[in-house]
């Protein structure tokens, strides 16, 4: 076990190294220019506009070709993940040197190249550049009306870059297209660039301000949604403190007279103290400890993991860089694996579940594994489609390597030291032998039910977030606002204990002592939520189309649900579990 440790801190040592050194190997310059300087224009992808996640390499359409070898730009995992392939269009741009008219190439359209364009107009095309880091925009062309009412499809031949500088660093990049012409077979286009350079006063710290929309963001409805969503915080707390210490508290008072006769404590325990009946089986380790085990590991893990990634985003602004949401949010979960292994390792075998290897198995592949499942299915679409989302295998290879070298070694020693720390049984009451049968109650007071209404208010919490979300994930809006979110996953922490501790507690006092499960799912049931008003917002708020798009939308969007209800739901079962012994602790468990 030592050399398995001691491998472990080595090649965790070797990939943090790697990790170190990755910004100073990729970074191809330090944006700043001299006079003259060549300054590469990139091209990246083109794409329907209302379909963000069809996308395609820029020369999928025949636009011109550079000439000789055209150099590509590797920018990180997440960036291959996001879809984006930068490669150099050659264009002649230097810093600070105005060009007035250039040609880039000579277009002759036969009727292949047509058809391309005319499909690519008719869909509403848009391309993407990038110059110095910062994206340029615009659309391949547009339709417009003859003299007889027909449509007429257009193509833009001319490119005006707008570059503003401060000193010797470009500040802000513009793109304006002009000079549409006719798609006619048999055609020759002249396409055409021109550059302009505007000095400007704006720094360099706040060149990427242009971006962000404050109007949307920050608009005083998001300002209330947070206002009411700590008001509820403070509703449930107060409601679950005052409401069930005060019921507990009577509950003990009666249950610790030793005065009263045998009939009044019976007449007492039955009508008005149904928890303190499963005493005896409220510890008895629930069906299928090595998977609730796992998920509840693997939450405890996600949680970690999203308020690191959140502070990360606040500290470092890494909503500037293409996709480094995406590589900050791999590697986090590889280095807090160890917290899932610590968490179901403990669980596991405080149980007292034998089959150690099996549950750490479980904990370390369980979300990867589901991941992997969607991906799959979503990568054959888009190798189908031939389309920049699909995921290269060379990536593919990368994360196998991170899980594989990281996540699970550190999933396996967490699997270890949670067993050996915190795997010893430490339950306030003894399970007995032989399983309590358990009455029949009211419909809404079996755990299918409690499930299902234990995420609305959790949902409701978050619910005006997960509109923003949405909008920046789907809609082209750069998503800046990690302190609002830091607040709501606060509050969405908040509310679903205080929720699932409700839940338990009429559970139990409808002697039903299944509660761990029923815990989770109620919890768990905010993701279900969320993934309805998912199809709300695709019907309503967007106008994607097609199937490649469709697919890709809820695809992505059940694997962020899964996520979503795996934190939630073992944020739910730890409280409830604390709760649990805590009202139990100081009974008379006989």
């Amino acid at each position: 076990m030592r050399s398995t440790v001691r491998s472990s801190f080595s090649l965790i040592a070797f990939f943090g190294i790697l990790l170190l050194l990755h910004p100073a190997l990729a970074s191809d310059y330090d944006h700043k220019y001299q006079q003259n300087d060549p300054v590469t224009l990139w091209v990246n992808k083109v794409g329907p506009y209302n379909n963000p996640q069809e996308t395609y390499n820029y020369y999928s359409l025949p636009f011109c070709h550079p000439e000789g070898h055209a150099a590509h730009k590797w920018g990180g995992l997440g960036e291959v993940l996001g879809g984006n392939e930068l490669i150099d269009s050659l264009i002649d741009i230097k810093f600070r040197k105005p060009v007035d008219r250039a040609t880039i190439c000579e277009l002759e359209l036969d009727e292949a190249k047509v058809k391309q364009f005319k499909d690519a107009i008719e869909n509403n095309y848009w391309f993407e550049f990038f110059m110095d880091d910062l994206p340029l925009w615009g659309f391949v062309g547009e339709m417009h009306p003859d003299r007889n009412g027909d449509n007429k499809h257009v193509l833009y031949t001319h490119k005006i870059i707008n570059v503003q500088y401060n000193k010797n660093q470009i500040i802000h990049v513009n793109l304006t297209q002009e000079n549409p012409k006719a798609l006619e077979v048999g055609k020759k286009l002249d396409m055409t660039y021109s550059v302009k350079w505007t000095p400007t006063s704006v720094s360099f710290a706040r060149r990427f301000d242009v971006y962000l929309d404050y109007p949307f963001f920050e608009h005083q409805i998001h300002w209330f949604s947070i206002f009411n969503s700590f008001m509820m915080v403070i509703f449930l707390t107060g409601l679950v403190s005052m409401i069930l210490m005060r019921t507990l508290r009577n509950d003990y008072a009666k249950y610790a007279r030793e005065d009263d006769d045998l009939e009044t404590l019976e007449r007492d325990v039955n009508e008005e103290s149904g928890w303190k009946l499963v005493h005896g089986d409220v510890f008895r380790p629930p069906h299928n400890l090595a998977l609730l085990s796992a998920l509840v590991g693997t939450g405890a893990q996600l949680a970690l993991l999203i308020l690191l990634v959140i502070l990360f985003a606040i500290v470092g602004m890494l909503y500037i860089g293409r996709g480094a949401i995406v590589t900050t949010f791999i590697i986090c979960y590889a280095f807090t694996s160890f917290i899932s292994g610590y968490v179901s390792g403990g669980m596991y075998s405080r149980h007292g579940g034998k089959n150690w290897i099996k549950s750490m198995i479980l904990t370390a592949s369980l979300f990867p594994f589901l991941c992997f499942m969607i991906g799959f299915i979503l990568n054959t679409i888009a190798i189908f489609y031939g389309s920049l989302a699909a995921i290269p295998f060379g990536t593919m290879v990368v994360v196998f390597v991170i899980w594989a070298f990281i996540s699970f070694p550190l999933a396996l020693l967490g699997t270890v030291v949670g067993r050996n720390w915190s795997g010893a049984p430490n339950n306030p009451c003894r399970v007995k032998t032989i399983p309590r049968p358990i009455p029949e109650k009211k419909w809404y007071l079996t755990p299918s039910v409690v499930s299902l209404m234990g995420g609305l208010l959790p949902f409701g919490s978050i619910f005006i977030e997960m509109y923003f979300v949405f909008t920046s994930f789907w809609n082209y809006k750069v998503y800046y606002v990690y302190g609002f979110m830091l607040l709501v996953f606060l509050i969405l922490v908040i509310v679903t204990i205080c929720v699932t501790i409700v839940g338990t507690y009429f559970l139990l006092n409808a002697e039903n002592y299944h509660w761990q499960w029923t815990s989770f799912f109620s919890a768990f049931s905010t993701a279900f939520y969320v993934y309805l008003y998912s199809i709300y917002y695709y019907y309503v708020k967007t106008k994607m189309s097609g199937f490649f798009q469709t697919s890709f939308y809820f695809g992505y969007t059940l694997m962020f649900c899964l996520g979503l209800g795996i934190l939630c739901g073992a944020v739910g079962y730890l409280g409830s579990n604390l709760f649990v012994r805590r009202i139990y602790r100081n009974i008379k468990c006989d």
